[in-house]
């Protein structure tokens, strides 16, 4: 995949996301990938891999995040418990689209177990590609941290 410029991606992945990490990971290479993890297959926390790569973009070292679970919801819960984080569950290009232009998403959650694997990357691909666009839903953007 390739846009008009580099961007800084944070990505992790628990067990059940972790061979749809991989494929992203490989897509994503013409861009500045960081990779937090899980590094196999085996049983692990999500919360282990969803804290650190919310924290790389709430600190801004990174401009996206990409977390992907066998559901997404675990991975999304735990990224939104950080103050700057706007993690959304997509499972349609429509989904990731909006979420980036009306909600100022910074991480995309990844459902593995209910998307194809070219379903995510299409998905990845329209969050990176989407503009937030500003206006009306800035002011709704800016109610949401608590």
């Amino acid at each position: 995949m390739s846009t008009d410029k580099k961007i800084k991606i944070a990505i992790g992945a628990d067990h059940a996301g972790f061979e749809y990490k991989e494929l992203l990971k490989s897509y994503l290479s013409d861009h500045e990938v960081k990779d937090f993890g899980t590094h196999s297959a085996d049983s692990v926390d999500y919360p282990d891999f969803a804290h650190p790569v919310a924290e790389a973009v709430e600190s801004e070292a990174y401009t996206f995040g990409v977390l992907v679970c066998g559901s997404a919801n675990g991975v999304a819960i735990t990224a939104n418990k950080h103050q700057q984080i706007r993690a959304a569950i997509c499972w349609q290009k429509e989904i990731a689209e909006l979420a980036r232009m009306h909600n100022n998403a910074n991480i995309i959650c990844i459902p593995a177990r209910f998307v194809s694997e070219e379903l995510a990357k299409e998905m990845v691909s329209t969050f990176l590609n989407t503009a937030f666009e500003g206006g009306r839903h800035a002011g709704r953007v800016n109610k949401m941290s608590c």
